[in-house]
């Protein structure tokens, strides 16, 4: 039989084109899944490893790495022993599917906690580079090896890929999230930066019970985006261009108190000292933006002990939160506009220029499509 292979973007650093090799494709070991891949987002992790924000070197992982991890397809090869998904629903060859990219050990003491999103080896195979086999370990190519033991659901017939492309990474990390941030009915929450996670915060918001949803961010599509899922006020950094100015705005729509949640999901450290700033008192601050090992803002920490303020960092989800990100969509894919969260769709062949439009926040959500 002839071996099968597909395509990888390749990525070789900051500031170096992508590059795209052949590779062949393993079969699956025992509690593995083949996918073939039909749409992965450009996520804004995968932003800060292109400009070398987070310099993937620096933890050890060596090159080519292939990037991306947002991400849908269909189901090629089921190894031996799978045969349902993670809610015991019958899987086989064509069914479309959503997955966890990482895969907590499950031994570790995060682990043993039960935050799994916490396990420090939960992506142990980025210390391998793309050239060693099962190489498809990421989402910009042609495959995906999903690694025995993984969370992985059905995809229903009426959610489109682009509906559903960002709910591994982005949706289920604010589903999350907010659960994190311990969002009460009738709360107001700030939403800093309205990229992909941004308008997924607001529709999760809204569906959690916030009673105000306030949206800030400069870029008129994304502004418009985030109305019409669901944000109550917009702040429009165009017309409020000082932080002051914000701040101030942010106090006034709350009688002077400030936000019960602020969400930074903009992934600068500039706008940390701004977000805490729109802090009500009990104020809970939830960051999940900042991925940028080094960069830093100044912070007075009397205003959160006299504030009895809260900061909560957040990096991937647990597996519930994936499922709930995936009966979201499945439930209210009427009510809110889903499928406009990826705005432009690129080949494979065009990776470098979708990261490019992204770098320069031409669009919301690129895609590429093998």
């Amino acid at each position: 039989m002839t071996q099968r292979t597909g395509r990888i973007a390749t990525f070789y650093g900051p500031g170096k084109p992508f590059a795209l090799k052949e590779y062949p494709v393993p079969e699956p070991e025992p509690g593995a899944v083949i996918v073939k891949m039909s749409m992965a987002n450009v996520c804004g992790s995968d932003l800060h490893q292109w400009r070398g924000e987070f310099d993937v070197a620096k933890f050890g992982r060596p090159y080519p790495q292939v990037l991306g991890h947002e991400m849908t397809g269909t189901v090629v090869e089921l190894g031996a022993g799978v045969s349902r998904d993670s809610a015991g629903r019958e899987l086989a060859p064509g069914d479309r599917v959503v997955f966890r990219y990482f895969y907590p050990c499950g031994r570790c003491r995060a682990c043993l906690k039960r935050i799994s999103r916490a396990c420090p080896f939960a992506r142990a195979y980025l210390t391998h580079s793309c050239d060693e086999p099962p190489h498809f370990v990421g989402a910009f190519g042609d495959y995906h090896y999903v690694q025995p033991g993984a969370a992985l659901f059905k995809v229903p017939d009426e959610l489109s890929d682009p509906m559903i492309a960002g709910a591994n990474c982005a949706l289920a990390q604010v589903v999350g999230g907010l659960q994190l941030a311990g969002l009460r009915l009738g709360e107001t929450v700030v939403i800093q930066g309205a990229g992909g996670l941004g308008v997924y915060a607001t529709a999760v918001a809204k569906e959690m019970g916030a009673g105000r949803v306030i949206v800030i961010d400069g870029i008129p599509a994304r502004l418009e985006l985030a109305a019409a899922f669901g944000a109550d006020e917009l702040v429009d950094l165009r017309e409020l261009r000082d932080a002051d100015a914000r701040v101030a705005r942010v106090l006034e729509l709350t009688e002077g108190w400030g936000a019960d949640v602020v969400c930074e999901l903009a992934g600068h450290p500039r706008v940390c000292p701004e977000g805490l700033r729109m802090l009500g008192r009990t104020g809970r601050y939830l960051e999940i933006g900042n991925i940028n090992p080094g960069l830093t803002y100044e912070l007075d920490p009397s205003w959160l002990i006299f504030g009895n303020r809260l900061i909560l960092g957040m990096v991937y989800y647990e597996a519930e939160h994936l499922a709930q990100a995936l009966e979201l969509v499945a439930r209210t894919r009427t009510k809110y506009p889903w499928e406009r969260v990826v705005s432009h769709t690129f080949p494979l062949e065009q990776i470098n220029e979708a990261f490019r439009a992204a770098d320069e926040g031409r669009v919301t959500r690129a895609a590429l499509v093998p």
